[in-house]
C-alpha cells in the first residue's frame, strides 16, 4: 500500500472517530451524563476530523444552533477545503519546494 492510500485511510478513520465522539456527546447530552467539551470537539475537527464533525452536526442535529461553536466549525471546514484545493493545485510544485529545502 502506498503512502497516499495510507494517509487516506488514516484520514477516513480519524473522521469516523470524530463522528463517534460527536455521537457520544449527543447521547451524553440526552442522558444527562458527563459531556465532551466544545474545545475538544473543535480540536478533533481542526486536527483533521472536520468532515466527520460536520457530518455529525448535520446527521445527528448536534450543536446546530450553538454559537460561536457553529461558526468556528464552519471556519475549520472552509480552512480544510482551502488547504485541499491548494494541495491539488500546487501539490507537485510545493512538494518539490519542500524537499529542496
Amino acid at each position: 500500500m502506498g503512502t497516499r492510500a495510507t494517509l487516506l485511510i488514516i484520514f477516513l478513520l480519524f473522521n469516523v472517530v470524530t463522528f463517534c465522539v460527536y455521537w457520544w456527546d449527543k447521547e451524553a447530552a440526552r442522558d444527562g451524563h458527563r459531556r465532551v467539551s466544545e474545545a475538544r470537539l473543535l480540536q478533533l475537527a481542526f486536527f483533521g476530523g472536520s468532515l466527520g464533525a460536520f457530518a455529525a452536526q448535520r446527521l445527528l442535529r448536534h450543536k446546530t444552533r450553538k454559537e460561536p461553536f457553529r461558526t468556528r466549525l464552519m471556519a475549520i471546514l472552509i480552512l480544510h477545503a482551502a488547504l485541499v484545493l491548494a494541495a491539488l493545485i500546487f501539490g507537485a510544485n510545493l512538494q518539490r519546494l519542500l524537499l529542496a529545502g
